[in-house]
């Protein structure tokens, strides 16, 4: 019998002691591994203008008629849609994410409605969040050949984009801008809520662009009679396409997911940075509530994996392998007790 208690009580020291290491291990091992933006990421997001705010939009069409001036309409429903998956190469430690975005206003059917649409392509550290380090490490589409087919161009880029990274900081963070093609410093703002989640609130305000120096498109420079830009005289005029917005973003820091997402995008012709000529766009977007909703519904399956992993599997095991080393030690003095006693009798 005494024999029996002392394999027993051997067996409980034995299993409790195993049973703490993984509670340790645990947290610095797994949670490494499980602590990475998923690879089956396939997220729709929907940014609508703001009911009550200012939301201008040039008519392309009133630019080319044989009368009239420049026409830039007022009031205009504006919704921003962007698909964003997974796509090859991706391993354990990076992932190609790729963004295809329409921004168009919602009271004309089909191309019409169509202001601009783009595919962007970029591979990412799954922990950090940032491009990795090679080039070119991703590309913009912005036009099509004559089949109808993307024209991708390469793109070397540095900075945030699309995820923050695993344990966001409450600090300023590079995030590229897709319309500038350039990075910038977004910045830390506040710490706050969205439908009880913590969150970190991030502003990233991109200075006056001009957009020719970016790409040269016929549509960021362009010559008309002064009196279709609004102006006085029989000379043409050349007019220059400029670009600013100021962006938020509201982070799940633990995933560095965003849940929320908004922009107020200006783009106008003018003379110069510092004149508006003619506003080509002008809109302030934020994610609608399903987008958000979505956003939080993915967000927290990542956030119960990192709770399990990092909070109730230790804990649990520390518990039972806690309970197990006990039981195994007061077994073993006991088994030692009786065994005691039996030779005094002897």
């Amino acid at each position: 019998m005494s024999n029996g208690r002392r394999t027993i009580a051997c067996f409980l020291v034995g299993l409790g002691a195993l049973l703490l290491v993984a509670a340790v291990m645990i947290p610095s091992y797994t949670v490494g591994k499980v602590a990475k933006t998923p690879l089956d990421l396939r997220i729709t997001t929907i940014a609508k203008n703001v009911p009550g705010e200012e939301s201008l939009v040039l008519d392309s069409k009133s630019l080319t008629s044989p009368e009239g001036s420049a026409k830039v309409d007022t009031n205009v429903p504006i919704v921003s849609q962007r698909f964003l998956t997974v796509e090859e190469p991706s391993d354990a430690d990076q992932m190609t994410v790729q963004a295809g975005q329409t921004l168009r206003r919602d009271d004309r059917e089909g191309d019409t409605g169509l202001l601009t649409a783009s595919i962007d392509r970029v591979t990412i550290d799954r922990k950090t969040g940032e491009p990795i380090p090679v080039s070119p490490n991703g590309s913009i589409a912005v036009s099509v050949d004559k089949s109808g087919a993307s024209v991708a161009d390469p793109s070397q880029r540095a900075g945030l984009q699309y995820r923050f990274p695993i344990g966001t900081e409450k600090k300023s963070y590079p995030y590229f801008d897709l319309n500038a093609r350039a990075t910038y410093d977004i910045q830390f703002v506040e710490e706050s809520e969205i439908n009880g989640v913590p969150v970190y609130h991030f502003r990233q305000t991109i200075p006056v662009t001009n957009m020719w120096e970016v790409v040269q498109a016929p549509t960021n420079k362009l010559t008309l009679p002064a009196v279709k830009w609004g102006l006085e005289g029989e000379e043409p005029v050349t007019m220059t396409r400029f670009y600013t917005n100021t962006r938020d973003v509201w982070v799940e820091p633990k995933t560095g997911a965003v849940l929320k997402g908004g922009e107020q995008i200006h783009l106008f012709y003018g003379r110069s940075a510092q004149q508006v000529d003619v506003t080509a766009l002008k809109s302030h977007l934020v994610f609608d509530e399903k987008t958000i909703e979505s956003q939080l519904a993915v967000t927290q399956e990542s956030l119960d994996r990192l709770t399990l992993f990092g909070q109730t599997l230790p804990i649990a095991l520390g518990i039972l392998g806690g309970i197990a080393l006990i039981a195994g030690i007061v077994l073993g003095v006991l088994s030692s007790g009786s065994r005691g006693r039996r030779a005094e009798r002897f």
